[in-house]
């Protein structure tokens, strides 16, 4: 396992082992946020303190909630709106010591335009 929190503590994160790759998406909101995701099995990640201590923001095709802290603002992960069975999150690995991260491969996203990945 892996761990972190936001800058105050008040939201945790665990995940089962360091990413293979960081994605690095130049969308609207993730270039605003400066944010490298992982995708996880939910059920393999372990959030302490959402959603009391988070709060969602969603926007354009409503498929994703984006989740910050409700006191630091350390934006945590997101999350499908409409969960499929075995779905996926999206943890937010600039929380994480980088030291627990490795040497994982960026893969550029297009998010702005395409929705591919530009580095396959």
């Amino acid at each position: 396992m892996i761990t972190a929190s936001c800058h105050c503590g008040a939201v945790r994160l665990e995940a089962p082992a360091p990413p293979d790759k960081l994605i690095v998406c130049n969308c609207s909101l993730c270039r605003r946020y400066g944010a490298l995701w992982a995708f996880y099995p939910a059920a393999q990640v372990r959030l302490e303190g959402h959603p009391a201590e988070t709060q969602g923001y969603v926007w354009g095709e409503r498929t994703i909630s984006t989740f910050r802290c409700r006191h630091c603002g350390c934006i945590t992960h997101w999350e499908p709106l409409a969960p499929k069975p075995d779905h996926k999150i999206s943890l937010n690995m600039r929380n994480f010591d980088p030291a627990e991260l490795g040497e994982p491969r960026f893969a550029r996203f297009d998010g702005a335009v395409s929705w591919t990945y530009l580095d396959d």
